[in-house]
């Protein structure tokens, strides 16, 4: 046998900018952005818009196409801003990453060109999917346009649509170029988009982090109220946090079994595929928690006072912690699906302490279907 082997590493930097208004023409944030780069002129912007978002933001497009007026950020706007629907409409077929192939062919976006997508996390996986794609990856700017993507899916590496009755099937792990946060992009967004984002903050600070998860019970009022000083601070700690896990895990795209970052998320997943994605992210994921969470007390993994805290901060967020599509026989199969998308053992992700969490490579079914029945008596009221 002849063998050449050689260690390759890639490393990229990861960045996450935090500001108000980041197309009002005196914020230089975007602009520092796309002009970090010395590698000579000709470069655009092909920027794609959720639709939704710019009927709740009438200015928004034009202050889009103000933004980049001749000679303003260096690089050259692709034509007017392309609106495209969000939600996870937008996820369920390849049609739209097709479209956006076709403009950044027909706009002539190169590897040193941008696509700068702006909306929720389902527009942003479906861009990024797209601009992954596009001459093996063109550069990726995405400014997340929800509380949900702020903290969680807008800030990391993967990209994807849905496929196959399964959520993300189709899909790459491809660091964005940049992410910018902006919390005037919030402002109009409904209470249960407020709301959806909270969940990831509760997700993250019950497996990495004691100290988050006593900072978000001390501002449950003020968040349930939506206070803006209290929404920054969970978006901006919880994205520290995910970026932490992204960079120190030592596995970021997942070649592993274990997916920590997706506690809650096995129930949660099958929940959104059973209701026809009317029960959102977030809101499924609030449930899947309320399940693990009593499941992990249940099998003497979680002792009770903590896994109480848990449940009454969710339910102080304002979530409901049962949906009836628990109780429909076909969840379970959410566990198979779970493991099948990474591969190899079944991995899941429960809790031994607030801020510390489990992998465990099986779950007792009985154990499942008592918590479950647990919820419907506690919460179903």
């Amino acid at each position: 046998m002849d063998l050449i082997e050689r260690k390759i590493q890639v490393g990229w930097q990861h960045r996450v900018f935090f500001t108000d208004r980041v197309f009002h023409p005196e914020n230089l944030t975007l602009r520092n952005v796309l002009g970090s780069d010395a590698d000579g002129g000709g470069r655009q912007a092909l920027v794609v818009v959720d639709a939704g978002l710019a009927r709740a933001q009438a200015g928004l497009v034009q202050a889009i196409e103000t933004y980049f007026k001749p000679g303003s950020p260096g690089i050259t706007l692709a034509g007017p801003p392309r609106l495209c629907p969000g939600g996870e409409a937008v996820k369920a077929s390849w049609a739209a990453v097709a479209e956006l192939h076709a403009a950044i062919d027909r706009h002539h976006i190169d590897r040193h060109s941008y696509l700068i997508a702006v909306g929720g996390g389902a527009l942003l996986d479906m861009a990024g999917l797209a601009a992954a794609t596009a001459h093996r990856g063109v550069r990726h700017v995405r400014i997340p346009t929800t509380t949900l993507s702020q903290c969680d899916s807008g800030v990391g590496v993967k990209n994807g649509i849905n496929a196959f009755g399964k959520k993300n099937f189709i899909g790459t792990f491809a660091p964005p170029h940049a992410v910018i946060n902006d919390f005037q992009l919030l402002a109009t967004l409904g209470a249960r988009d407020w709301r959806a984002g909270f969940v990831e903050a509760v997700k993250v600070a019950c497996i990495r982090s004691r100290e988050f998860f006593a900072a978000l019970e001390a501002d449950a009022p003020a968040l349930a109220q939506f206070q803006p000083a209290a929404v920054r601070r969970l978006i901006r700690r919880c994205a520290e946090l995910h970026v932490n896990h992204i960079a120190t895990s030592g596995d970021p795209f997942e070649f592993g079994s274990a997916r920590p970052l997706d506690f809650g998320h096995w129930a949660a997943h099958k929940l959104e595929q059973m209701s026809d994605f009317t029960l959102r992210h977030g809101e499924a994921v609030a449930v899947g928690i309320a399940l693990d969470v009593t499941y992990a007390r249940r099998a003497g993994l979680l002792g009770a006072e903590n896994a109480e805290r848990v449940l009454q901060l969710l339910a102080g967020l304002g979530f409901a912690l049962f949906h009836p599509d628990l109780q429909r026989p076909e969840l379970l199969t959410g566990l198979e699906e779970f493991r099948e998308h990474l591969g190899g053992q079944l991995m899941i992700t429960l809790l031994r302490d607030v801020g510390a969490g489990l992998e465990v490579s099986e779950m007792n079914v009985d154990l499942i279907r008592a918590a479950i029945a647990e919820l419907a008596e506690r919460f179903t009221a």
